[in-house]
């Protein structure tokens, strides 16, 4: 097993970000989307210091919708001429969430505010909060919904660490842990001029060929 150097762990980051980038972010609009969602994560981030069940809604609400929004109804899914490959190739090689894994994600997301609304103690594992709570002043039901969403986000990071860790080396695992928590700063310095480039009529980015294989 590849021990987890730091050129390895650098390599590995460049890779990660490279092919995200030319994979699944061709259009200027999920582009835009993600702009959206970066510099909500940065408030998300500052919150978690504060508020950690406030840093939660805003990083699903808003960071989470703004962001998947653009892969579902903005991201091409035929095949990918400037790659050479089908979507469902580049889905089977992600080393991250891809769709499926994605759709369960999001699918546990949904179904957490139901169960809470249904069983306010989650079956025994919370004492529910009461009257207003953090300096956002949420009611009891939504900061405790906050942080059953931030255990889930927190947790969905790790377990596919961990997975990746052993299923290709530490050095993928600890590199795509830190792309997913340095994304917010990386899609801003490289998506920034994207609603420029939108409203210049430019809808899809034009990748060399050259340069993504």
């Amino acid at each position: 097993m590849e021990p987890p150097t730091v050129p390895a762990f650098l390599d590995k980051l460049r890779t990660l970000r490279w092919d995200d980038h030319r994979y699944y972010h061709q259009c200027r609009i999920n582009q835009t989307l993600h702009l959206i969602s970066a510099l909500s994560f940065l408030v998300a981030y500052g919150l978690l210091f504060v508020d950690p069940a406030a840093a939660a809604i805003v990083g699903w609400c808003v960071g989470m919708v703004s962001r998947q929004s653009g892969h579902i109804f903005f991201e091409p899914k035929g095949y990918d001429d400037i790659n050479g490959c089908s979507y469902a190739a580049k889905e089977g090689f992600k080393a991250g969430y891809n769709m499926r894994r994605k759709a369960i994600l999001i699918g546990v997301w949904l179904a957490l505010p139901l169960l809470l609304w249904a069983r306010r103690d989650l079956f025994g594992l919370i004492t529910p909060s009461t009257g207003t709570v953090g300096v956002l002043g949420l009611s009891g039901y939504w900061h405790d919904l906050g942080l059953l969403w931030l255990a889930l986000g927190s947790g969905g990071v790790l377990l596919r660490t961990l997975q990746l860790c052993f299923l290709r080396s530490p050095a993928w695992g600890l590199a795509w842990m830190s792309k997913i928590l340095t994304d917010p700063l990386h899609n801003i310095d490289i998506y920034w001029r994207s609603p420029i480039a939108l409203l210049q009529g430019q809808r899809y980015e034009p990748i060399d060929p050259a340069t993504a294989h």
